[in-house]
């Protein structure tokens, strides 16, 4: 979702047609976040040269597929217009829809508290006590930090639109001067060495399944102008400028990657402290690349977190509105703000932020399961399309297909432990959905969503055990 566009217009309440470069721009802010800041030791944990390019191919053939996706159906559906979870809805009931919502909401909020994380632990290169953002110190600033915002959008967005002006050159300066310097300082022995990866990664293909979650996470947002597509001034625009952004945005986040390869042996960028393109930059550059890239981070992340907890707790809202949540989450300030969905959201992210106290490593828990967590309405999304193409359009019909085979792999790539650990928060959010059910007098469950309730809560409590017994772990 937008992270400049939207705070300012929740600001000003303005009505007026977004163009064709400010939707752009939104798709763009949408995906560049903490993720990309994170990729070149993610990347060296799990492949070399050759991996990291077959999983760039790999991710940006298929999440094009997914720009494809929504593209088509921002032309074939234009009278939905929430996105994600409106396509969920109509092409498979009101409680995978529910699902979607949720799901989408939930991976918002984890989302968030890798930002946290990777804050706490830029800080923590000059403040050994906070680790790697996973101490206890760590977790009780971050959760200061997570209350503070909580008031300051309590109060209404006023001061978002200014925070987000600096947040947008923030965002890309650093990355572009990484990529510049880095090409001019790349070594080709040094990228010759690390093509082939390293004595700890496994088959080639072990190598790409391991980067799918990384490349999920960083692509998050690519559906950024379809959940604001009735703003649109032309509604082919909606299209247009996802496939512009995510265009960029992958050209970048590939270029980052894979330069990485060329300064450094990928064992060594592997131990590096994230955000670990700041240790990257250092080890070229010195002490003032790793400050400069951290500074600019952590005016990203701040700004990131500050837009997608608004929209985290406006999808909450929308939903209740739609009737598919309870009624006090559709309740809003006089300011504009639906402090009940804002309330949740804050709470989620709090007890996803004492689990990484539990984890083993917290940041690359928090991402994958930001990642696990949006999948099943990626999967729904593309799912509809295949339906909304049938087979009259047999070039649509491609893309969705394709679309949802991608999507499918993912959650395979995964795992079953992501799976599992989805369904722990999947399940218990039926609540919900019961609640706002019964506030409309109607029965729970009809037999074909009792079906599903059953498979969630089946999930759950083996996901449940296998953390108790050992046989997953955070």
């Amino acid at each position: 979702m937008s992270k400049a566009v939207t705070a300012e217009a929740q600001v000003t309440g303005t009505t007026a047609k977004l163009s064709l470069p400010t939707l752009t721009t939104m798709v763009v802010g949408s995906m560049v976040g903490a993720g990309v800041f994170s990729l070149p030791r993610r990347f060296a944990q799990e492949t070399g040269v050759a991996g990291a390019l077959i999983a760039w191919a790999v991710a940006g053939t298929g999440m094009l597929m997914l720009a494809f996706v929504f593209q088509n159906l921002a032309v074939r559906r234009p009278d939905l217009d929430a996105g994600v979870y409106a396509y969920a809805k109509a092409g498979f009931g009101e409680y995978l829809g529910f699902f979607a919502a949720f799901g989408y909401w939930a991976s918002a909020c984890v989302g968030n508290v890798t930002y946290w994380v990777l804050i706490m632990s830029t800080i923590g290169a000059i403040a050994p006590a906070l680790g790697d953002g996973d101490t206890v110190l760590a977790v009780v600033l971050s959760s200061v930090g997570l209350w503070l915002f909580f008031a300051l959008i309590s109060r209404g967005v006023k001061e978002a639109a200014a925070i987000n002006r600096i947040v947008t050159i923030a965002k890309i300066v650093p990355i572009l001067v990484f990529v510049i310097l880095a090409l001019f300082y790349l070594k080709p022995h040094v990228f010759a060495e690390n093509f082939g990866g390293a004595d700890y990664a496994g088959s080639l293909f072990q190598q790409v399944k391991g980067t799918m979650l990384a490349t999920v996470f960083v692509f998050l947002g690519v559906e950024g102008a379809s959940v604001y597509s009735r703003h649109a001034r032309r509604r082919e625009d909606v299209g247009r400028a996802t496939i512009l952004g995510f265009l960029s945005v992958f050209a970048i986040f590939a270029s980052v990657t894979i330069v990485s390869y060329g300064l450094m042996p990928m064992s060594e960028i592997a131990e590096l402290r994230q955000p670990s393109m700041a240790g990257v930059l250092e080890h070229s550059v010195g002490t003032w690349g790793k400050v400069f890239v951290s500074v600019g981070l952590i005016v990203s992340v701040l700004g990131a977190y500050l837009a997608w907890t608004l929209m985290a707790a406006e999808v909450l809202f929308v939903a209740a509105k739609d009737e598919d949540m309870p009624r006090f989450l559709g309740r809003a300030t006089a300011a504009d703000v639906p402090v009940p969905a804002l309330v949740m959201t804050t709470l989620l992210s709090q007890i996803v932020l004492v689990v990484t106290l539990f984890s083993d490593d917290a940041f690359n828990f928090a991402l994958d399961l930001t990642s696990a967590l949006t999948l099943i309405p990626f999967l729904l999304a593309a799912g509809f399309a295949v339906r909304v193409a049938g087979g009259a359009r047999r070039r649509e019909l491609t893309v969705a297909v394709l679309a949802t085979l991608y999507t499918a792999f993912l959650i395979y790539a995964a795992g079953l432990k992501y799976l599992l650990v989805s369904l722990i928060i999947y399940a218990p959010a039926t609540v919900l959905f019961v609640m706002a059910r019964r506030e409309q007098g109607r029965r729970p469950f009809s037999p074909r969503e009792f079906v599903v309730l059953a498979v969630s809560i089946a999930g759950a409590v083996i996901g449940i055990v296998a953390l108790a017994l050992g046989w997953i772990s955070l």
